[in-house]
């Protein structure tokens, strides 16, 4: 496991140190850490073998066969694991380290993902929040809470689903007929701009935007067919730039019109392709098929209950269909903590936990 030395210490600061407040995530499957286990969802991951290596060794509803993205960058920043804001317990002292609203198949547009039932869309994800804080108000004063949400770190894992979950799927959904690519892409900036000044409305001041990776190269969108074995499907890839660098440049936007703030894009696509580019240099021998699923790629049919998966699933970028394996999660978050203004733009997660 190769990224687990990372994981233990930065510039000689003891992680487990808290450096931030709290830590709010929102988000689709990547960082949904067991939301959509209390939802009527055909999107859930509560069963063997997810979890398989995750320190309870039992599926928590994480889509991974162990830790998230939002999970390792929560211990770098000395945040204990949050709890899932539909969890019946996340009430009282349990909310004040933060709280996950993630949901499987969730959008930008709340018509994303419909298909596989109830969801928690951004939109929902930031009326959750402010239920959340209704609850902080009454543990806090105006004062202490102010101070304490300007503190805290947001992450915003989005736009993945919006494409595999809408825009792709043009035999359910008609976004494909209605808008052109880059039409789409400024349709989603649009939606997700005025979410984000929501949550800075209400107090939020430090915020990561997650760009979307190379679905293209998923084993989802590879077992389609529409590229030669070995390679990844280009006009997946080639139609997400548009989003992407729409979201740097409303980073740099929100950064200019926002001086009480701190914004910062992920380089998702980036760090991601650097991997799958470079897999030998990470450890890793399987980048085109998943540990666990089914058919080409291991990826027509996602990793099914008590499907036996890979053994050496350190040596693979993907777990299942759709999501990385904990390794591939653990270099990502220690690029957005550590990594330089290509990774992390315009500062990293570290820098931005300082402030």
């Amino acid at each position: 496991m190769v990224m687990l030395i990372f994981l233990q210490c930065s510039d000689g600061v003891a992680v487990g140190s808290q450096r931030v407040p709290a830590m709010f995530v929102f988000g689709d499957s990547l960082v949904d850490v067991g939301n959509n286990n209390f939802l009527s969802s055909l999107a859930k991951s509560n069963y063997f073998p997810y979890g398989c290596d995750f320190k309870t060794g039992t599926p928590s509803g994480r889509f991974s066969n162990g830790e998230t993205f939002s999970d390792m960058l929560g211990r770098l920043l000395g945040i204990p694991y949050l709890p899932p804001f539909a969890d019946p317990n996340t009430v009282g002292t349990r909310i004040l380290h933060g709280v996950n609203y993630a949901s499987a198949a969730a959008g930008i547009l709340d018509e994303t993902g419909q298909h596989y039932g109830e969801r928690y869309s951004l939109s929902q994800q930031v009326l959750n929040f402010e239920a959340t804080l209704n609850q902080l108000r009454t543990i806090m004063n105006g004062t202490t809470l102010s101070q304490y949400l300007a503190k805290s770190i947001a992450i915003l894992v989005f736009g993945s689903n919006d494409y595999i979950n809408n825009y792709l799927l043009p035999s359910i959904y008609p976004s494909s007929y209605n808008y052109t690519p880059p039409d789409f892409a400024n349709l989603l900036l649009n939606r997700y701009a005025r979410q984000i000044l929501a949550l800075h409305s209400v107090g939020l001041r430090k915020m990561v935007v997650a760009g979307v990776g190379p679905l293209g190269c998923i084993p989802n969108q590879r077992a389609t067919g529409q590229a030669p074995p070995g390679r990844c499907v280009d006009y997946v890839n080639q139609i997400l730039g548009t989003f992407n660098e729409g979201l740097k440049s409303l980073v740099d936007q929100l950064n200019s019109n926002h001086p009480d703030a701190i914004f910062v894009y992920g380089n998702t696509y980036g760090c991601f392709g650097d991997i799958l580019n470079n897999p030998a240099s990470y450890g890793f021998s399987a980048v085109d098929r998943a540990c666990c699923g089914i058919g080409q790629n291991h990826g027509q049919i996602t990793c099914m209950p008590f499907q036996v998966p890979c053994q050496n699933r350190s040596q693979y970028v993907f777990w299942d269909a759709f999501h990385p394996t904990e390794v591939a999660n653990a270099i990502i978050a220690w690029r957005a903590f550590s990594g330089p203004p290509s990774d992390s733009y315009p500062i990293n997660v570290q820098q931005m936990s300082l402030i």
